[in-house]
């Protein structure tokens, strides 16, 4: 299968996965080679990239486009950062996102049960709360959030507008605590970010989410894996709570109950999904179909 890149992502370049070697997924050719537009059996464009270039960016041809060739639209961000969705109806035949019902889904991660799961050993854990935030934006509810919650606890906050991260990086000095505020830019259906697969989860903290509801989460990860601030009329009394299980020993380790059966598997940006559409291309044959109206999905 042949799987043409048409912008790579960001505009950085990137050596081509070997699809076959990382992800056991045979028969994959990965190119960003425009010259190759006529043999790819699939186009991706990103959608970041797409709207900084406009549709004007678009293959034009000569060549036209190929009969059986399949548009795929790729789109890792939520609606609330994805302009310019309005004006591409009818463009693409497949979507691949983070979202369960896209053609070709993505998840951030996801958990796996393995043959024989390995035993888990909890970190040694000396500080309560972390939170990483890079993008600080004041009218985001997860900065509100944060606002009223640190009234009645505290928090270690890393990054834009606080501390420096050890040398290890996220997981590494999360760690050390107990748990991490999980909370997303903007609340979208299927919106779960490397926020609660690596920054929580991969660091064994207890994830203290804010994203889309509570039932959205259980779709994914089991129920008593998180905490979600909705379960708490008010943030002090999710204050009280944390404190609550700071100093109890069992209760806390509840929330480590679904390691004896699952292992966390983050997902590998790009590399995983360009072979994941080359896997998907191969299984679909020649079912061909169009996306009508990209917008009022994505932002459903």
């Amino acid at each position: 299968v042949n799987v043409l890149l048409w912008w790579e992502p960001f505009g950085r370049p990137r050596r081509m996965a070997d699809c076959r070697r990382r992800y056991n997924i045979t028969g994959c050719r990965l190119s960003a080679d425009r010259s190759r537009y006529g043999e790819a059996q699939a186009v991706l464009f990103h959608h970041r990239d797409l709207a900084l270039h406009g549709a004007e960016g678009l293959p034009r041809g000569p060549p036209p486009r190929p009969p059986r060739q399949l548009w795929v639209w790729m789109n890792f961000e939520s609606p609330s950062h994805s302009p310019g969705l309005r004006g591409l109806a009818g463009l693409f035949n497949w979507t691949m996102s983070y979202r369960r019902d896209s053609d070709v889904f993505v998840p951030y991660g996801y958990l796996y049960a393995p043959p024989a799961p390995r035993p888990f050993v909890l970190p040694r854990k000396t500080r309560l709360v972390a939170w990483v935030i890079s993008n600080w934006n004041e009218e985001h509810a997860r900065v509100r959030y944060y606002r009223q919650l640190k009234e009645h606890l505290a928090i270690d906050v890393y990054g834009a507008r606080g501390l420096a991260l050890s040398e290890g990086g996220v997981v590494e000095t999360v760690s050390a605590y107990k748990f991490y505020l999980a909370f997303e830019n903007s609340q979208h259906t299927d919106y779960i970010t490397e926020k609660l697969w690596r920054n929580a989860f991969a660091a064994s903290a207890v994830p203290v989410v804010l994203g889309p509801r509570r039932a959205n989460y259980e779709r994914f990860i089991p129920p008593d894996s998180f905490i979600h601030v909705d379960d708490f009329p008010s943030p002090r009394l999710l204050a009280t709570y944390l404190k609550f299980l700071d100093k109890n020993k069992p209760n806390y380790r509840r929330y480590f109950a679904w390691r004896r059966k699952y292992e966390v598997h983050v997902t590998s940006f790009w590399d995983e999904h360009f072979c994941k559409v080359c896997e998907a291309v191969r299984a679909a044959g020649n079912q061909i179909k169009t996306v009508r109206n990209l917008a009022s999905w994505f932002e459903s």
